[in-house]
């Protein structure tokens, strides 16, 4: 006696078994389902190894702390630039807790000694260039400050600076505010993100070292 074929199961939710066509679309559906999941998983897996580098990164990379970083010994930089300048440069001397980040001759016209300075607490913002210009005037400050003119001066350690107050810092590599003065036959400017209060004290912090180079000493 032969056995009778097997009914497909009823469905609760329709009362009666499943057509083809619905095996193969509740079929198709959970195929989408799944890789769904799987797609929505590996996006919390992906974020989550993410975060976790950044996390290292933030770990392991300094803030604020620059004693391992290589420092620059500005005297010899500076005996050396006036070496291949054969005549007097600039040596400032910066502020406490303040570093020095780079001493260098820079070729054109005219050639220039730029120190680039920075205040190295933790909380601490902004960088200063102390720049001296050989053989060259007030003219030469339109180059560095991306065409700002001085249209007023201050009175600091005895000595006029020019102001150079920048109406757009993110149009020139965010500097802000500069201070210029001509010594002798050079000129002499301090620019940078440290505003009108911080370049202020920092131009007087050097000025003595600026007087001395007009005196050639």
């Amino acid at each position: 006696m032969s056995r009778a074929p097997k009914q497909p199961p009823v469905v609760a939710e329709l009362g009666r078994p499943e057509t083809a066509q619905e095996t193969a679309d509740r079929k198709a559906a959970s195929s989408a389902a799944y890789r769904s999941s799987q797609t929505f998983r590996g996006l919390i897996a992906a974020l989550i190894a993410t975060v976790g580098v950044v996390l290292l990164i933030v770990l392991i990379v300094p803030r604020g702390d620059f004693t391992g970083a290589s420092k620059v010994d500005l005297p010899a930089a500076a005996k050396n630039a006036q070496s291949a300048m054969d005549r007097p440069v600039l040596l400032p001397t910066p502020p406490n807790n303040w570093r020095v980040n780079k001493a260098v001759l820079t070729d054109g016209k005219p050639v220039v000694w730029d120190i680039t300075v920075a205040p190295q607490a933790d909380d601490a913002r902004g960088y200063a260039h102390i720049a001296q210009a050989f053989d060259a005037d007030a003219s030469w400050a339109l180059t560095p400050l991306r065409g700002t003119t001085s249209k007023n001066t201050v009175k600091i350690g005895g000595r006029t600076w020019d102001e150079y107050v920048i109406a757009r810092p993110d149009a020139s590599a965010n500097i802000n505010y500069a201070l210029g003065t001509q010594v002798g036959k050079d000129y002499v400017l301090v620019y940078g993100a440290l505003g009108k209060a911080g370049t202020a004290e920092l131009v007087a912090k050097i000025s003595p070292q600026i007087d001395e180079l007009e005196g050639g000493r």
